[in-house]
C-alpha cells in the first residue's frame, strides 16, 4: 500500500485544530496541526510530505498569506477556511495561491469531497 502523504492542518483556535483532527483521523487521514505561524516555520522544509494543506485564516495577522504563498509555490494543495463574514476573503484566497475556500459551518460531505480531489497522491508527486 501506498504511503498517504498529510494534511497540514493550521487554525488559531486550538479546540477548532483538535475537532478538525478527529474529523479527518476518522476519514482516514493523517494531520499535523499547526496553531501559530512560527510553528508554520517548523514545517516549510517539510512541505514535500504534505499531501494538501487545510488553513482557516481567522485569527491571524495578514503574513498568513506569505505562508500560503509559500505552500502554493511548493505546489501544495491549498484549501481556506473562512467565517461566512469574511466574503470578501475568496478572492484574496485565490490570489494568495488557494485552490478553493469553504466558509464555516462546513458541510461535511462537500468538505470531505474536496479533499480527495484535491490532495497529492504519493505515487504522482
Amino acid at each position: 500500500m501506498a504511503t498517504q502523504l498529510s494534511i497540514l492542518t493550521v487554525d488559531h483556535n486550538q479546540r477548532n485544530l483538535e475537532l478538525l483532527g478527529q474529523f479527518l483521523h476518522k476519514a482516514g487521514y493523517e494531520t499535523i496541526p499547526l496553531s501559530t505561524l512560527e510553528d508554520f516555520d517548523q514545517i516549510l522544509p517539510q512541505v514535500d510530505s504534505l499531501g494538501m494543506a487545510l488553513v482557516d485564516v481567522s485569527g491571524f495577522d495578514r503574513s498568513i498569506w506569505d505562508y500560503c504563498e509559500q505552500l502554493s509555490a511548493h505546489e501544495v494543495p491549498l484549501l481556506i477556511l473562512s467565517p461566512p463574514q469574511l466574503k470578501s476573503i475568496r478572492q484574496e484566497s485565490l490570489a494568495h495561491g488557494a485552490q478553493d475556500v469553504l466558509f464555516k459551518p462546513l458541510v461535511l460531505k462537500e468538505f470531505l469531497g474536496l479533499i480527495r480531489s484535491m490532495i497529492r497522491d504519493p505515487q504522482n508527486g
